[in-house]
């Protein structure tokens, strides 16, 4: 590029900026030179200028890019998916916006003491005996994640020590005990009495101190895991609810439907499989499987088995908590997963003992993307594991618990349902979600 002055006439110069001309310029005055040069220097001078800002800007931009736009908090495995998968938004995935709880419960104390939070207070509020009935006592419990309610009793106020700020909830006879309106706080409770209320034992580890990736596990660790076997043979895991009642994988019933009622024994507090004689265990009064389950996609793939003697809970058999309503466990809780399953992907070799291992929970939209599953996981379906395939569940292991704890107690969030393979990458465990089947499994319970 060659900056020139010509001359035009009798005017003054015109600054030209001309491309590879090679014609030359007439002579000029001292004066014009002078002009020239100080037009030229200007030119120059503000062609710098939108260079710098030009430069200047973009290098803003890159720098106020990443704050205008955060990334997404993720685990790393989840990352590295998002970049190559169809169906994965970078983004979180969306829950829709749930309102407050109009009413929140919760048992507090040696003495058992009920308490009721409302929306529009702070505080908890004790439940006068006015109006209490043992129905109530039933849909608070299964609400905390309890199958069912254990006792309840009215507690004088002059037996207890309070704090003079301790406000009460008297329970409006005209109105469900689960309602906001239902409950109208008050200064005192006119009979002088609270209600107490224990609900079925659920959800603790007594003598708490692994399936592909796994660790032995000692007695007592999971009080509420079942093998169900048909005849001698280690058939699926299950999970105490309750003495009478344990749920499994309608699939492991389907598979064996036309087997006899009478073949099928339930074992708890079992950790090893040779050391079961033939017919120990309970034997079952009836198999439940959920009305809806598809033996093509393993939609709704729970059951529940009636135990026809009750189990003897000890310090090694207990029960599970079922999920509290409303209850939510984010993606990355670490839960866990147990049972007797093959414990290689080969499925050469199953465990006679009882494993376990840790898996973290995934987003049901990454399970769906096309690098994993395309789309088949259902609203009734969770998956959990690895993108790297280190710990999974197994052939042997279907039916068992995945369970997850709250505070100090465990609750039952899946059922191990179905997978591709075991342990592959980008292929974890799928189970079913004990969420969606809560209605299901009260209503089924309360009948029998």
């Amino acid at each position: 590029m060659e900056v020139r002055c010509t001359e035009e006439g009798p005017g003054p110069g015109i600054l030209r900026t001309e491309f590879g001309d090679q014609r030359q310029p007439r002579p000029i005055s001292q004066s014009q030179r002078w002009y020239c040069l100080q037009r030229t220097c200007v030119v120059l001078g503000a062609l710098g200028l939108l260079a710098g800002v030009g430069v200047g800007s973009w290098l803003l931009v890159l720098y106020l890019q990443p704050a205008a736009s955060p990334p997404i908090s993720r685990t790393l495995q989840e990352e590295e998916m998002t970049l190559s998968c169809l169906g994965v938004s970078n983004e979180e995935e969306l829950l829709l916006p749930s309102l407050p709880k109009t009413v929140s419960f919760r048992i507090n104390g040696e003495d058992l003491l009920l308490e009721v939070k409302v929306r529009t207070r702070p505080d908890w509020l004790l439940v006068c005996h006015e109006g209490w009935n043992p129905a109530l006592g039933m849909r608070i419990c299964q609400s905390l994640g309890h199958l069912s309610a254990g006792t309840h009793k009215a507690v004088n106020l002059s037996d207890i020590k309070l704090s003079r700020s301790q406000e009460f909830a008297l329970l409006s006879a005209r109105l469900g005990g689960l309602l906001q309106e239902a409950w109208q706080p008050s200064a005192n409770c006119p009979s002088g009495r609270i209600v107490s209320l224990k609900c079925s034992e659920c959800g603790a580890r007594p003598l708490a101190s692994r399936i592909v990736g796994g660790q032995a596990v000692a007695s007592g660790r999971w009080p509420w895991q079942a093998s169900v076997m048909l005849g001698s043979r280690h058939t699926c895991g299950g999970s105490v609810l309750a003495p009478h009642w344990v749920v499994t994988a309608a699939h492991c019933m389907y598979s064996f439907r036309l087997s006899s009622l009478s073949s099928w024994r339930v074992h708890a507090g079992l950790i090893s499989h040779s050391a079961v004689r033939q017919h120990q265990g309970t034997m079952l009064e009836k198999i439940i499987p959920h009305p809806l389950y598809s033996a093509q996609n393993h939609d709704y793939d729970v059951a529940l088995l009636k135990l026809r003697a009750p189990l003897n809970f000890s310090d090694t058999v207990g029960a599970v908590c079922l999920p509290a309503k409303e209850q939510h466990f984010p993606r990355e809780s670490e839960c866990w997963v147990s049972g007797w399953g093959h414990t290689d992907p080969s499925h050469t070799h199953s465990s006679d003992t009882l494993q376990d291992t840790v898996v973290p929970l995934l987003s049901t939209r990454l399970c769906n993307s096309s690098c994993m599953y395309s789309g088949a996981l259902t609203h009734r379906m969770l998956c959990a594991g690895y993108l790297d395939g280190r710990a999974d569940a197994c052939q042997g292991d279907s039916g068992g618990p995945l369970v997850c704890p709250s505070g100090d107690m465990w609750h039952l969030v899946g059922v191990v349902s179905w997978g591709r393979g075991c342990a592959e990458p980008n292929h974890p465990g799928v189970y079913a979600k004990v969420a969606e089947f809560l209605d299901w499994i009260h209503d089924t319970v309360r009948v029998r």
